[in-house]
């Protein structure tokens, strides 16, 4: 009896437990950090995360420059800089800069030469100050006094009038507990003479806008993750001896983001940059996911930067010239089309170049960068589908649909001359693939028809178009019909500028049954919102397809690419993995290939917690609602001849598309029954032990 109170005793401290342990946990953190998952007493212990808070910062009449700053836990609570009196010790560093009078950009006090071992050649690098000293004044709170004092550009004596800017950077080493290192940045801006910021305080670009691609900045290490601090070091005066090349922010970040683009590259330059150690970074290779012309994905105007404007008030040769750096200024050439116009300093850039001016693709700043399908004389294209009649199992669907303009004007067939309109077929929703819709359809898993002349319809853009295949006669389920099309439209005809356009409409999917069961709609996994947080506007094969739910009534398990390369897997989950995976898998020797596309050299943007790109284990930054662990056990086996396994089960062949080593095909090999399929689910799905998210998190 005592034995059996013993073991009742623990089922009900264990049952406890389990309740504890599925209730929501009360944290700071989410459930991407890896501290989420740590036990609740070593995070109590810990207090694990590091936030860095500037009090104050003054430059005395000497030009002795000082900061008082607090190291806290996330919850505020205060950190020893030594980690003796908490745990983990917080190495900080320290910059001071100041925008001198008449200029726009920060000028760092501290300075080292650089010289470099490849051409000898010396140059002078903004950097964090040495050698100060360190006073505590409180718990948690310290005063740092730097050694370099106050002098400024051109030896000029310190000038209390001008922007003034403290950046203060840290990490915290937490990883004897298995908890990797915590890394933060804050930075204040103030006069020393007294006064509200200037005009020209530097803030142009907010942190937010960058990390709608990086997920979180994080560069030298990790411990430098904003843009406030960035353009404090990243100055006109910082030069990388080895290659020449400035690292001034407004042409070095211009000139990585335009990367594979840049005329310099197209003409066989590759653009470098050679840190310390001699690691060579070639952002020869970058391939911006957005069209570079659309300035304002990263230019935000809502951010609240004081200066979001200057793009299109302030040009110079420099931030131009960084993207167009096929001109030659002191020359002229290649500055203006035609006209080869020397341009000896910026003072007249915004003559030419004024924010807007009366026409697309003019010399206006927005003028030039007008995106085509972007043109305020596309007329616009909008789908519409109403109703999907005679669609049972053996029938042939009739669908009614609108097209409209973007003033809600009709569109006939007539209008989409030269364009295009097709519906396409594909079911059961369930999990699209592997269904035939006849014998004379070649494409696995769907049926495309042209509408473009069969549809009929009424001048207010009401259209009707009856499928020349039928639903499966043994059909179940929910079937899906996607509609895709493009318009042609003009731009500034009968002028040199003229150009013809083809504007994709936005694609849209009707869900419909096939035999009088409810309307199931495919699982959603990812948002083409998303996508479009990089992408900007997202838009395949000729802008035809542009939305997800269209994407994938293709992109099926049973589907793979044709010629020039025969049986490339092509499935939505397998392709998307593939293609963001690029350059870790060419660094593996690897390639994925699609016709004549080689996607080895996509570098995927978002960056880990040490500020590696190419941090795929952020699968948060495409999945939605947590879809990532909400595992395809019982989905289609997907065909995929040239990878390692031909079916693949579904789970099997999204996961082993980032993880592509042997050793985990044969790891989800193994735990996949020739009966009853994959049991991946077991450890790897929601809630489980080893749920994909948590084991993504803080990778």
């Amino acid at each position: 009896m005592r034995t059996l109170s013993r073991y009742g005793l623990g089922l009900v401290a264990v049952a406890g437990s389990v309740v504890l342990m599925s209730a929501p946990k009360k944290t700071e953190f989410t459930i991407h950090d890896k501290e989420y998952y740590a036990a609740s007493n070593l995070v109590n212990f810990v207090r694990p995360g590091l936030t860095i808070k500037i009090i104050s910062a003054n430059v005395a009449t000497d030009g002795t420059i000082s900061v008082d700053y607090k190291l806290t836990d996330p919850k505020g609570l205060p950190l020893d800089q030594a980690g003796i009196l908490t745990p983990g010790t917080i190495s900080v560093s320290f910059v001071g800069a100041y925008i001198p009078k008449g200029q726009t950009q920060f000028y760092s006090y501290a300075t080292r030469t650089q010289t470099s071992p490849i051409t000898k050649v010396s140059a002078i690098q903004a950097g964090p100050d040495s050698g100060g000293t360190t006073t505590q004044v409180g718990d948690g709170e310290y005063i740092y006094t730097f050694k370099t004092k106050a002098v400024g550009q051109y030896n000029a004596p310190f000038d209390p009038a001008t922007t003034h800017r403290i950046g203060v950077y840290g990490s915290r080493n937490l990883t004897e507990f298995d908890l990797g290192t915590n890394y933060a940045d804050d930075t204040v801006s103030w006069v020393p003479a007294g006064g509200g910021l200037p005009a020209n305080n530097r803030d142009v670009i907010r942190t937010a806008s960058c990390n709608k691609c990086h997920d979180s900045l994080a560069f030298h290490g990790g411990s430098r993750r904003s843009v406030e601090l960035c353009v404090m070091c990243h100055t006109p005066q910082t030069v990388d001896p080895d290659t020449g090349n400035t690292v001034d922010m407004k042409v070095f970040i211009h000139k990585i983001h335009m990367g594979s683009q840049l005329p310099s590259v197209l003409a066989g330059k590759p653009y470098q940059i050679i840190g310390f150690n001699q690691a060579v970074s070639d952002w020869s290779t970058v391939n911006l996911p957005s069209d570079p012309r659309r300035c304002t994905f990263c230019h935000e105007s809502n951010t609240g930067a004081a200066q979001a404007d200057a793009w299109l008030k302030n040009p110079s040769r420099a931030a131009c010239g960084s993207c167009h750096d096929d001109i030659n200024f002191a020359t002229g050439q290649n500055h203006i089309k035609g006209v080869n116009l020397p341009e000896v300093d910026d003072n007249q850039c915004a003559i030419c170049h004024i924010p807007q001016g009366e026409l697309e693709f003019d010399a206006s700043i927005k003028g030039a960068h007008t995106v085509p399908e972007e043109s305020a004389a596309n007329p616009g294209l909008v789908f519409k589908i109403l109703k999907v009649e005679n669609g049972g199992a053996g029938q042939k669907p009739v669908v009614t649909f609108t097209m409209k303009d973007f003033q809600g004007n009709g569109v006939t067939t007539s209008d989409l001359t030269g364009g295009r309109l097709a519906l396409v077929m594909a079911g059961p929703a369930a999990d699209y693939g592997y269904t035939s819709f006849g014998s004379d359809v070649t494409t696995p898993g769907y049926v495309s028809e042209s509408a473009l002349t069969a549809a009929k319809c009424s001048p207010d853009g009401t259209c009707t178009y009856t499928f020349t295949h039928a639903v499966p006669a043994k059909a179940t389920g929910t079937f899906s019909i996607g509609m895709e099309g493009r318009r042609v439209f003009t731009i500034l005809p009968n002028t040199t500028q003229q150009q013809t356009v083809n504007y994709g409409a936005h694609n849209v999917v009707f869900n419909f049954s096939v035999d009088g069961t409810p309307v199931q709609p495919r699982r959603t996994v990812v948002s083409i919102n998303n996508c479009n947080g990089c992408h900007s506007s997202l838009s395949l094969h000729g802008g035809i397809r542009n939305q997800i739910e269209q994407c994938v009534l293709c992109h099926n398990p049973s589907n793979t690419a044709s010629a020039p390369a025969p049986g490339q897997v092509i499935n939505f989950a397998v392709m998307i993995h593939k293609i963001h995976t690029g350059e870790t898998m060419a660094a593996a020797g690897l390639s994925y290939i699609i016709g004549t596309t080689d996607f080895s050299d996509v570098r995927y943007p978002a960056m880990s917690n040490t500020g590696a790109v190419a941090d795929t284990a952020k699968c948060y930054m495409c999945h939605v609602n947590g879809s990532e662990a909400n595992l395809p056990i019982g989905k289609n086996n997907v065909l995929d001849p040239q990878g390692l396994l031909s079916p693949a089960p579904a789970t099997t062949a999204a996961c082993t598309a980032c993880h592509f080593t042997r050793s985990a095909m044969a790891h989800a090999v193994s735990q996949t029954d020739p009966k009853f399929g994959e049991s991946c689910d077991v450890c790897h799905a929601a809630g489980t032990d080893f749920d994909v998210i948590k084991e993504h998190a803080g990778k």
